[in-house]
């Protein structure tokens, strides 16, 4: 699988994409390390660099975290975020029955990491913390792409294909404050410098 054209493709024709994903093989480790553990560094290191190289301001103040800092945000941040994949996975695979979908942790794994990719993608915006808000348009678009494939990958029927992705969603939200928490608890703290 060539990572640039499947981006291209799961991103620009989802509807032709998620059957070509679906008869694919692919065990956890390949898509892990062929797809998210490369997907999930773009948020990770533009969240860096836009944090401590670049800054948030207003006003003419503008303000980045120290290096350090920074760093440790950045690992904590990849690692949660492919903790989060792996969280989703488990709970996308545990209410398939729920919804009349075929249980399955392999495609519940593709599922959730391809349709992850639009997330990864649109953390190229925290490069410029002043436009980082569109990573969430991005994340937007992650939850429709999850929606599409649904159907495709866990055999869910079509017309209870929102309200499994509305669930998913909801426990995805509450898993990622979690995380957040966890994160925001293993973190160094430190005062960001002012310029």
């Amino acid at each position: 699988m060539n990572l640039i054209q499947r981006v291209q493709d799961i991103l620009l024709k989802p509807r032709e994409t998620w059957p070509v994903i679906a008869q694919e093989g692919g065990d956890p480790a390949s898509i892990y390390t062929g797809y998210l553990m490369i997907l999930a560094a773009i948020p990770a290191v533009a969240g860096f660099i836009g944090m401590t190289l670049v800054g948030a301001g207003a006003f003419g103040v503008r303000i980045r975290l120290p290096l350090g800092v920074g760093l440790a945000q950045m690992v904590v941040g990849y690692v949660m975020s492919l903790v989060s994949v792996f969280v989703l996975t488990l709970i996308t695979d545990a209410l398939a029955p729920t919804f009349g979908a075929t249980r399955s942790p392999n495609d519940a794994l593709k599922l959730v990491a391809y349709g992850s990719t639009a997330g990864y993608v649109g953390g190229i915006f925290s490069l410029l913390p002043s436009i980082s808000v569109l990573g969430v348009v991005a994340a937007l678009y992650s939850i429709y792409l999850f929606y599409l494939g649904l159907p495709v990958l866990m055999k869910c029927p079509p017309e209870k294909a929102v309200a499994y992705t509305a669930v998913v969603t909801v426990c995805g939200i509450v898993a990622m404050a979690v995380l957040s928490l966890a994160t925001s608890l293993i973190t160094p703290g430190g005062l960001a410098t002012v310029h």
